[in-house]
């Protein structure tokens, strides 16, 4: 089995069963785009981390240039590198998001361009940039191959991605068992991702592992109880039990997270 093969067969373990699933009230799916754009000003605000310092590095050695954000939701992974690009590209399957980017990038007075699709079905029409950034994406991508060929081939300089050591709902493994008596799977991981790209043949293979700070969750416990019920399919008037099992489960206040980062071929 090819390691692309095998991040798309441990992917598919975490399909919710169709048998839950058609107890759902409401879609378990999609993102608040309020807590998206939070997070974006937070990082215009205070920029940090491996990533940002990677995509940062990437731009002042080689001197200003664009980046495209693949996956951009509001902004976090790009819009603290304004200083330094002479053009934003902001690609999400989410027309909502793509309205709280452009509405910061104005606000920063960077010239910015927001494009709505998948990846990398739009990956032309977004077009290549200088860097390429990607952050809290891939576990997301059962076909991971043509995922990772269109980054590579859209970035002139560099590639950085950013990704969790392990999948981003692996936290709530403990109330699918309780509620569903549903194991979670712990694969993939950041490793298998990197097995992906040695597979693939990037150069210039990077990756830092470190811990992120996440930020303190201010909103009602009833409002997280809310959203963590639609994750897990249960209905509306299960939200209090949930509410009462959250502060068993809340991660603690870092993330393991990787920075993986290899050279573009979009100039080439």
């Amino acid at each position: 089995m090819t390691a692309a093969s095998s991040w798309a067969a441990a992917l598919a373990e975490w399909a919710i069963p169709e048998e839950i699933l058609a107890q759902a009230e409401t879609s378990p799916w999609g993102h608040p785009v309020r807590r998206f754009a939070d997070r974006a000003d937070a990082a215009v605000t205070a920029p940090s981390g491996r990533s940002f310092e990677a995509a940062r590095d990437a731009l002042t050695t080689g001197g200003a240039g664009g980046v495209l954000d693949v996956g951009a939701g509001a902004g976090a992974a790009s819009l603290p590198l304004a200083p330094w690009a002479t053009e934003l590209v902001a690609v999400d399957r989410s027309a909502d998001m793509l309205a709280a980017y452009a509405q910061r990038a104005a606000g920063l007075g960077v010239r910015a361009r927001t494009v709505e699709g998948l990846w990398p079905q739009v990956a032309q029409e977004a077009g290549a940039q200088d860097l390429v950034v990607c952050h809290h994406v891939v576990y997301d991508v059962a076909d991971i191959g043509p995922f990772v060929a269109a980054l590579t081939g859209s970035a002139r300089r560099r590639v950085v991605v950013e990704l969790p050591v392990q999948h981003p709902m692996s936290w709530l493994a403990p109330l699918w068992l309780r509620f569903h008596g549903l194991v979670r799977p712990e694969r993939p991981t950041s490793p298998d991702f990197v097995a992906v790209l040695e597979e693939a043949g990037v150069t210039g293979l990077r990756v830092e592992g470190w811990e992120r700070p996440e930020p303190a969750d201010d909103d009602p416990l009833d409002e997280r109880a809310a959203l963590v019920t639609r994750r897990l399919c249960l209905p509306a008037a299960r939200i209090p039990e949930v509410a009462a099992l959250l502060p068993e489960v809340t991660q603690s206040g870092f993330r393991l997270v990787e920075t993986v980062s290899w050279s573009g071929t979009g100039g080439a």
